[in-house]
């Protein structure tokens, strides 16, 4: 094994108690057996800043060391859709074929929790800052945001820090994505008292690129000699060890310690940084340049440079010396670790580096625009693979590329958690008026228009939906094209506190369902799987529930045309999401989907268009209460999930496809938290609650539930408006998917010149609310959750 020349750690002939004591001491979150197995693979002693690396790189955050076995055992990756699976940067589904050229809607799905909860405006703006830099370096103009969201309870013991977290995070996303000119167009919301000590604040990132432009996340064929660039913000010490935290669990007493490990962000340097950048690919398009290109993330200069340079077979050899720093004597494992946010690292040609030099310190004037930012050159790509890093003359890290790169594994072991749940015996409500009300002022269900509208989703003028006005946003990419994409996140934390496989698998559903509501075919999907501590059976057991459960939703649920399976090319894994009193957050894969528009002009929105036009139910109501809304209010979990059956699902999803794409349609909105009451009164009100078309339903031949059940059950399903004239257009179409009449779909009712909602129930008027009643009620709840 490769030498080094400072002197090493004695870890080989250390107790495990000093051991313990000395990992502790240098802030490393390696256990004892880990810090012996890298003795073991480098075939000596570690030095300090070995240790810093292999922590970093043996991180759950990194390595993904409990999750990766399973995550390849179930998820599929690949597919007609798929132009790049999840092995780079970020992940690239098709959008289109223009001549010889693909186009490619590239997506990365991150996490930011640990640093969020901890510091929320910086933990959030960083978390949209890393993402974006994924999709940038993969070649692609960055066009769309989308932001799930889970906080605690904002009425309950913690409810001050709790609105201060929920708060400062929608201000983080917006003080950064704003200024970057990225739109939000997708997002959901939960509140629940599991996530009082551990928000999730996940992100997800889409850009556009040609698949003759794709640039690699690795060193280039025969690139040995090329140099390695670094560009950006000069190196400090922020976010120094950011991925070891965030693969430990949050402890309160180490708060001040933790805000360490949060990055800074600084969007108009990366406004700046993205330009310059797009200016070099279409240079090195011109001159025919092959580079490889990485977000400067997690690990900081040593994870991307030595995954840069194993993943194209090569070994590198640098010197921390020539990084540009802002700090004075930073230590080496610092400048080679930290994770100094607005960073990326190239691997370019000898010839060709100075274009990129120029580019960056010249033309954009990194320099003037941030004190010390510019681009450096500090190493070279080497034939023999080994990672070395030099400083103040002296080699302080030479271990072989792979092993550095590789990663450990674990087996974790499983075990069933007993949960002590069953359904409610709950009275019929009296007022169906007032149970209304309340499940639409819920914060779960309440308008999040003032979210929305704290972010900017005109920006770039590409927006078809903006996010709000339909179960999904939609984009036109492509300017004079009617081609366009739609995107949506889903997961419902009270279904997968219930059930993690049926949770997993009620939120696969809901996103193709909501992109299938605005017309869109899901072409592809990614993950963040966010749990808690894997080192517990009970919980490593949820994780792998919800991912089998997500795994069967895809390969069941199926690509339109097709029996393969809805790819996953991208995603995150989030563990320790769990409190020192060993609370942990609701199981919780939020998914990701992207479906895709031939002809963009045929989307449509929830919000009801005409009078006197027919309102269709799509998907029987069932006795499935559990996780509900309605439930919620009562103070009650319940029991009874929603269980997807794949064959209507499919049916359901792909009918709805086939009548928006005849025009058949006038809107459509899916059916899930809060159940049928909340979808038709989302109807009413449309996505900015200025709807002023009624509606009058009869449940009565919706089934013989009783009538809570079939109006708050969030069976999954649709609610959609024809025009009277198509009807006998449409019962063909829903025909040719074997969907019954008064089976599996039914007329309900009829819009209105009335300014109200009207809920019959054979002669008997359940409901009967205004509008503007309506309109008070889900305009309010989520603003009284964040007040």
């Amino acid at each position: 094994m490769g030498e080094v020349s400072i002197e090493t750690i004695p870890v080989s002939s250390m107790s495990d108690k000093t051991l313990n004591g000395f990992i502790r001491k240098n802030a490393l979150a390696l256990k004892a057996s880990e810090a012996k197995l890298i003795v073991k693979l480098l075939g000596r002693d570690p030095t300090l800043t070995e240790l810093h690396i292999f922590n970093i790189e043996w991180s759950e955050h990194c390595s993904y060391k409990s999750s990766r076995k399973i995550l390849k055992k179930y998820l599929p990756t690949e597919g007609p859709t798929v132009i790049l699976g999840p092995k780079e940067d970020a992940g690239i589904i098709e959008l289109c074929k223009r001549g010889k050229d693909r186009y490619g809607i590239v997506i990365s799905h991150e996490s930011h929790n640990h640093p969020s909860q901890v510091v929320p405006y910086e933990g959030a703006a960083t978390g949209i800052g890393g993402n974006v830099r994924d999709v940038l370096c993969m070649g692609a103009r960055v066009i769309a945001s989308a932001d799930p969201l889970r906080f605690g309870n904002p009425f309950g013991r913690k409810k001050n820090y709790v609105k201060y977290v929920a708060n400062a995070v929608v201000d983080g996303i917006a003080g950064y994505g704003n200024p970057l000119g990225v739109p939000v167009i997708a997002g959901d919301v939960y509140f629940s008292e599991s996530f009082d000590e551990n928000c999730l604040v996940n992100v997800v990132n889409t850009g556009l690129v040609k698949e003759s432009e794709i640039i690699h996340s690795k060193a280039p064929k025969n690139s040995e000699g090329y140099d390695i660039i670094i560009v950006g913000k000069a190196t400090d010490n922020s976010g120094f060890g950011g991925a070891a935290f965030a693969s430990l669990v949050l402890d309160e007493e180490e708060e001040e310690f933790n805000k360490g490990a949060v990055q800074v962000p600084d969007p108009f340097l990366k406004n700046i940084l993205i330009r310059a950048t797009e200016d070099v690919f279409r240079v090195a398009r011109e001159q025919s340049i092959e580079l490889g290109f990485k977000d400067m993330g997690a690990g900081g200069i040593m994870c991307s440079s030595s995954e840069l340079c194993e993943s194209g077979g090569f070994g590198a050899d640098i010197n921390l010396d020539k990084v540009h720093v802002s700090m004075e004597n930073l230590p080496p494992y610092i400048i080679a670790c930290g994770e100094t946010q607005e960073r990326f690292t190239w691997i370019s040609p000898p010839q060709f580096t100075p274009t990129i030099l120029k580019i960056y310190n010249k033309d954009f004037e990194l320099p003037n625009v941030a004190e010390g930012a510019k681009a450096s050159v500090i190493g070279k790509v080497t034939k023999n693979k080994d990672y070395i890093l030099r400083f103040k003359g002296d080699v302080v890290c030479n271990a072989p590329i792979e092993v550095v790169t590789k990663g450990i594994s674990y087996d974790r072991k499983v075990k069933q958690l007993k949960r002590k749940i069953r359904e409610p015996k709950l009275r019929e409500p009296k007022d169906y008026n007032k149970t209304t009300l309340q499940i639409l002022s819920h914060p779960n269900v309440a308008s999040k228009a003032q979210l929305y509208k704290h972010y900017d989703r005109e920006v770039q003028g590409l927006a078809v939906i903006r996010s709000g006005e339909a179960d999904a946003g939609v984009q036109a990419p492509i300017p004079g094209d009617k081609v366009g994409y739609a995107l949506t996140v889903d997961s419902n934390p009270n279904y997968c506190r219930i059930d993690p496989y049926l949770g997993g698998v009620a939120a696969v559903a809901e996103a193709m369902r909501n992109v299938a509501a605005v017309g869109a075919i899901p072409y592809g999907m990614t993950d963040c799987l966010n749990f808690g501590n894997p080192e517990k059976p009970e919980q490593f057991n949820e994780f792998v529930e919800s991912v089998k459960g997500v795994s069967d939703a895809a390969k069941n649920l199926f690509l339109k045309g097709t029996k393969k399976p809805v790819p996953f090319v991208s995603g995150n894994v989030s563990f320790y999401n769990e409190s020192v009193s060993g609370k942990a957050v609701d199981p919780s894969a939020i998914i990701a989907c992207v479906g895709n528009l031939k002809d963009y002009t045929k989307a449509i929105t929830m919000q009801l268009k005409e009078k006197d036009s027919l309102l269709f139910l799509l998907g029987p109501r069932k006795d499935e209460l559990g996780g509900s809304v309605y439930y919620l209010i009562n103070k009650q979990l319940g029991a009874n999930v929603p269980k997807i059956d794949y064959r209507l699902e499919r049916d359901m999803i792909y009918s709805v496809i086939d009548l928006i794409d005849k025009k058949l349609l006038l809107s459509c909105h899916d059916i899930s938290d809060g159940g049928f009451i909340t979808a038709i009164s989302e109807m009413v009100l449309g996505g900015e609650a200025d709807g002023k078309i009624g509606a009058e339903i009869g449940i009565s031949n919706m089934g013989n539930s009783r009538a809570d059940k079939l109006l708050f059950s969030e069976s999954s399903g649709f609610l959609f408006e024809i025009n009277k004239k198509n009807i006998n257009k449409i019962k063909p179409v829903l025909k040719k998917y074997q969907l019954k009449e008064n089976k599996d779909y039914f007329i309900v009712g009829k819009t209105t010149n009335d300014d109200k909602l009207i809920i019959n129930n054979e002669n008997k008027k359940m409901i009967n609310l205004k509008i503007a009643d309506l309109r008070k009620a889900w305009t309010t709840g989520f603003i009284e959750a964040m007040k």
